[in-house]
């Protein structure tokens, strides 16, 4: 039912994200206030909340292709200690990571989820798809306020900023640092 919720905010948040639109070289003042007055749902993002060991964390909506139930996975000789295994879903590879294992996860609690997000493409490396273990999906949030950068914990590199909800903080990860901190072998 939550992968189903998820799907649906999902398609919802692509329909939000408005590509700029190139105007006329001469407009006239009439139409600049009118494009002054757009709507404010085009400025809303929408984050994908779950929680980590004793943190929560979040992904901008776009960056998750789905969250799966704990699937049963492979671990991988000698493989670092956050790299909790590999699991194949629909015929690609995708390597699980504890993004928790700083905070002591219990070892008696396995996660119950798997946050799977993409990071696309660029001239240095081909898409990438990694798994976040997570011990509770929280849910989707939309809001229009911006992200608290200037609250980032230093000793967290994987965070760009702080998102409230709910009367708490979560720890908004930027995919790519994410790769960077918890480096995954190419599979």
């Amino acid at each position: 039912m939550q992968e189903e919720n998820f799907q649906i905010d999902r398609r919802a948040a692509e329909g939000n994200a408005v590509a700029p639109q190139p105007g006329p070289a001469s407009q006239e003042p009439e139409e600049q206030v009118n494009e002054a007055q757009l709507p404010q749902e085009e400025l809303m993002r929408q984050y994908c909340i779950f929680r980590a060991g004793r943190e929560r964390f979040c992904f901008s909506i776009l960056d998750v292709e789905e969250i799966v139930e704990w699937p049963r996975l492979t671990g991988i000789p000698l493989a670092p200690p956050f790299l909790m295994g590999i699991f194949n879903l629909r015929g690609s590879i995708v390597p699980v990571v504890d993004i928790a294992i700083t905070e002591g996860r219990r070892v008696d609690l396995a996660p119950r989820h798997v946050v799977v997000a993409g990071l696309k493409a660029d001239e240095t490396r081909d898409y990438l798809r990694i798994g976040i273990a997570a011990d509770e999906l929280i849910g989707t949030y939309s809001t229009l306020d911006p992200l608290m950068v200037d609250g980032a914990p230093i000793e967290v590199p994987h965070c760009c900023g702080l998102l409230p909800h709910e009367d708490r903080l979560a720890l908004v990860l930027d995919l790519k640092k994410v790769t960077e901190a918890f480096p995954v072998p190419v599979i």
